[in-house]
């Protein structure tokens, strides 16, 4: 019995027969040459059409997926056509290197590109190796990577997982994840999440586990035990046997009936209809990059409507809180954003594209009040990436101009949450994006497993700054009531932990939107606690002087959480 520790990113306990990734395409050799007779201008052709025929194939996954997976397969298309990199091979075709072999080196050169600018580009170079090694199998008619196939349900390891291969995998066999690499707000993480499989990053040596050994997962606690012994096959039987989660009936409460809205994340119609099925109280994060990304213009305001009135549709007469294009960092788009950038992740992303490109921000204000003209939806609008009052005000004049009626900010950056008071006597309501403002308060990549113990939204430092949100937002309701109350919501991944959601709860956050597959945790753990006591639970976690005291403080004055294996 071998026991491996890593970082717990998504619930449960399981065992299986571990199975490993399929060994990676191979690197061509480094001295082959053209083949005889081809010509410089056929090779790059052929680049060109196996690149195309990589990013088809990807774009065709993703019409198929929804949510996350379809924001990652669409991210990862547009890679495979990206000209920094097709460029970058060209010039070793030029200098006589064979095809395979100059994508290879390019596909190098950007990733060592990326690495070095850190922050959210640095996420990107996953997606780069990724889209090399399809490239490559193309060329050579190789199979492209892909999850290994079995007859049995197992769980698989692997140093880390292409973004493409997390997104469509089947979780009626794949019933657990383990990389040895990875954060808590990688690809896998935030995936398995979403598919609400047990899952464990960041555990050294977890890929070389052999195939077919016995592995007992504990996504909870972060470990990862070989060859188990009795005790974790009894854990894993009693989760297996644990009190089945309640239906989640439509209204988020605490026990003594105070109502906290329990909303859905979503990316697509097809998302908001399983949100609504799920039981989603309303939307709380409606991103809409799903209609910009993969693409090389701008789609039209008529395409634009289409898209959002579809997510509208799902539900009349309730909250749908849209946000802006969040352009930038980790997603590019080349007809608004600088990939030359030195630091994307604190660069021009989000709201501020619009002082670089002015006219889309305004044309995608004017699709959203057109679609939500022709709906029974309750249309919120906010901007991502504000950093002071008068960006706030500027996007409250853009939307009033569009006849947009609730406009909002997100509050990622920590000189937003300190300036809440200020901030939202310029807005009607604010929404806590919690991945990153967790990874810039403490500054660190969200990406990196060796800064997971910093990069956790249980932080004291970040809870203090959602506290300081609510309290700017009380203030700015005070000083003009006339005007209605602010309010202020979760949509980060926080509010789908249904411990914090208690203490998020506690602390005044009006609402909480979460991937609907949480939907019935929360709503579970929400319900048995009255407000009272999830008043009390946020003050002992803010009153912690650490993210492990203020989590395990919280869990054990929570035994449902055990009874329903949260």
């Amino acid at each position: 019995m071998r026991t491996i520790q890593g970082i717990g990113v998504s619930t449960g306990r399981v065992l299986g027969p571990s199975l490993r990734m399929p060994p990676p395409v191979p690197e061509p050799d480094a001295d082959a040459k053209p083949a005889p007779g081809s010509t410089v201008d056929g090779e790059k052709t052929r680049l060109k059409d196996a690149a195309e025929a990589v990013r088809e194939d990807l774009k065709r996954r993703a019409e198929t997926a929804s949510g996350d997976a379809k924001a990652v397969l669409d991210a990862t298309a547009m890679m495979a056509s990206d000209p920094m990199l097709l460029k970058a091979a060209g010039k070793h075709i030029n200098a006589g290197m064979a095809t395979d072999r100059a994508i290879w080196e390019a596909g190098m050169e950007v990733a060592a590109m990326l690495q070095s600018l850190g922050g959210y580009m640095a996420e990107r170079t996953q997606d780069v190796l990724d889209v090399r090694a399809r490239i490559v199998a193309e060329l050579n008619g190789l199979p492209a990577p892909g999850i290994p196939a079995s007859d049995v349900p197992f769980i698989l390891t692997a140093v880390e997982l292409a973004p493409a291969d997390t997104a469509t995998l089947d979780p009626a066999m794949v019933i657990g994840l383990v990389t040895s690499e990875g954060g808590p707000q990688s690809h896998t993480a935030i995936l398995a999440r979403s598919l609400g499989l047990p899952a464990v990053v960041g555990a050294p040596g977890a890929d070389e586990v052999p195939d077919g050994a016995e592995i007992y997962l504990d996504g909870t606690a972060g470990t990862v035990v070989v060859e188990p012994g009795n005790e974790e096959r009894e854990a894993a039987h009693k989760y297996a046997s644990r009190s089945s989660l309640p239906v989640f009936n439509g209204t988020g409460s605490t026990s003594d009936g105070f109502l906290v809205p329990l909303l859905a994340n979503v990316g697509s119609g097809k998302d908001a209809r399983a949100a609504a099925e799920a039981g989603a109280e309303g939307i709380g994060l409606l991103r809409t990059e799903f209609c910009f990304l993969g693409r090389d213009a701008e789609p039209t305001i008529e395409e634009q409507v289409a898209a959002y009135g579809a997510v509208f549709e799902a539900f009349p007469g309730r909250k749908v809180v849209i946000r802006t294009l969040d352009a930038g960092a980790d997603k590019p788009l080349p007809f608004l954003t600088d990939a030359s950038e030195p630091n994307p992740a604190l660069g021009v992303r989000g709201f501020r594209t619009d002082r670089t490109t002015p006219g889309v921000l305004a044309r995608q204000l004017e699709a959203i009040a057109a679609a939500a003209g022709a709906s029974a939806a309750d249309v919120w609008v906010m901007a991502p990436m504000i950093s002071t009052a008068e960006e706030a005000a500027d996007f409250a004049v853009m939307c009033a101009g569009a006849g947009l009626g609730m406009p909002g900010v997100m509050v990622e950056v920590p000189a937003a949450a300190i300036m809440s008071e200020a901030i939202l006597s310029r807005v009607r309501f604010a929404s806590l994006g919690t991945n990153d403002l967790t990874q810039y308060t403490m500054a660190s990549d969200r990406q990196l497993g060796s800064l997971a113990s910093l990069n956790d939204p249980w932080q004291p430092a970040v809870l203090q700054l959602i506290s300081a949100t609510v309290a700017g937002a009380a203030r700015a309701t005070a000083l003009e009531p006339a005007a209605g109350a602010r309010t202020v919501g979760v949509c980060g991944e926080a509010a789908a932990d249904p411990a914090l959601a208690v203490v998020l709860a506690g602390m005044g956050v009006n609402t909480l939107s979460m991937t609907p597959r949480a939907l019935a945790g929360v709503g579970a753990v929400l319900g048995s606690v009255t407000l009272e006591q999830a008043k009390e639970l946020a003050a002992r976690a803010l009153a912690a002087h650490s993210a492990a005291d203020a989590q395990t403080i919280v869990h054990s004055r929570l035994p449902i959480l055990e009874q329903l294996g949260l």
